[in-house]
This record gives C-alpha cells, structure tokens and sequence, in this order.
C-alpha cells in the first residue's frame, strides 16, 4: 500500500482534531444551529474556492452528477455536527466522548458493511467488536 493512500486519512484526522475543539468550545448561550448556519456559510465560501481552486470551471454543469447522495450527506452532517455540539454541552469530556461515539460508530458499520456491502465478517472483527465493548465498558468506570 502506497504512503499516498494515507494522505486522506491525515487530513481527516487533522481536521477533526480541529473539529472536536470548536465543538467543544462552542458556547454553552449559543444555539448550535446558529452556529452551524454560520459554519455552512464557511464551509461553502469554502468548497467553491477549492473547486475552482483544483480545476473546476462549471459548477453549474457538475449538478447534472448531483443525486440522493448529497441530499442524504447534507442531512447526515448536519445530525453529526449537531450531535457534536450536543455531546460536549451535556458534559461529555473530549477526551473520551468522541471515543465512545467512534466505537459505536465503527461496531454499527461493520453492520451494515456486512449486511448492506456484502463485506467479509471474520472472528478478528468478532474479537474487534469484543474489544471495542470492553473499551466502552472501561472508558466509562
């Protein structure tokens, strides 16, 4: 596997380093739909720049591509980054909140993997998921 597979996985990570900090720091006064109505605007200033940035010249053109994909994408970004916020508001600590949203995250995945893209289910991911279980039940003594 090439070093150049990783790069998308460091950004991700990279970013949400970033991510997991302004949505706990947030403020507790603020309503975090409007602070994602801001966060959308960025985020679109954003991705026009970087489209036009990386070779694109008809974003008009690139809607005939469009499908239920980006609807659903939009939807679910929104209940993730709201959950986001919601969680530190309630209290969880970053340090372990985002953890036990990602262990359930991947246990859920590994689901529909199975059950929705025919991928393999082997005792190794058995023993993941038992992992996994044990870490919650650790995480949250």
């Amino acid at each position: 596997m090439s070093i150049y597979m990783f790069w998308p996985i460091l950004l991700a990570v990279f970013a949400d380093v970033f991510y997991q900090i302004s949505a706990k720091s947030t403020p507790q006064t603020l309503n975090p739909f409007a602070s994602l109505t801001l966060t959308y605007l960025v985020a679109a200033a954003v991705s026009l720049a970087v489209f036009y940035i990386t070779g694109g010249h008809n974003l008009p053109g690139e809607m005939k591509n469009i499908n239920w994909t980006t609807i659903v994408l939009g939807l679910a970004v929104v209940g993730l980054e709201a959950g986001s916020i919601y969680m530190y508001k309630l209290g969880w600590n970053i340090n372990t909140g985002y953890i036990v949203k990602s262990i359930i995250l991947s246990i859920a995945l590994i689901g529909v993997g199975y059950f929705v893209y025919n991928e393999s289910f082997s005792m190794t991911k058995a023993a993941g998921i038992a992992a996994c279980l044990l870490g919650l039940f650790l995480l949250n003594r």
